[in-house]
């Protein structure tokens, strides 16, 4: 899956079905500098994913786990880890394993771990309301 393109905030859950849709992987890694809507577009997706209940960032929890419609979902947050021995004590490899549906954010934190056939996700901040996002 290859795309580019500029969406605008109210389009997000058009954009998070059409990852789903075709996402080659059911590891999904979301880069992008602080504030370029990496949260966001993951709320997008567990809530595409069947998730109705709110959802939140596990900045200090690490990860959270949610179901939906298709079995579990773990979002990760590694913005505060500082190596990826961390990612491997907390179990990330089973994780990895499960067939569920992971959602990284800040994956470059643990880059020697990640699969090879995980689906990069790039976020950038074009304005206010607009973001671009790159997938490969």
């Amino acid at each position: 899956m290859n795309m580019s393109s500029i969406y605008r905030l109210e389009d997000i859950d058009a954009i998070a079905r059409k990852i789903l849709q075709n996402a080659s992987s059911r590891t999904l890694l979301f880069y992008g500098e602080m504030g370029a809507g990496k949260t966001t577009l993951i709320k997008a997706i567990v809530k595409a994913l069947g998730v109705t209940h709110p959802t939140t960032s596990p900045t200090f929890a690490l990860v959270n786990e949610y179901s939906g419609d298709s079995g579990k979902i773990y979002h990760f947050d590694f913005y505060r880890i500082d190596s990826p021995e961390e990612a491997l004590d907390m179990g990330l490899e089973e994780y990895l394993d499960s067939k569920a549906w992971i959602l990284i954010e800040w994956p470059d934190k643990i880059d020697p771990l990640l699969p090879d056939d995980a689906v990069e996700i790039h976020l950038e901040k074009v304005e206010k309301n607009k973001r671009m996002i790159k997938i490969s």
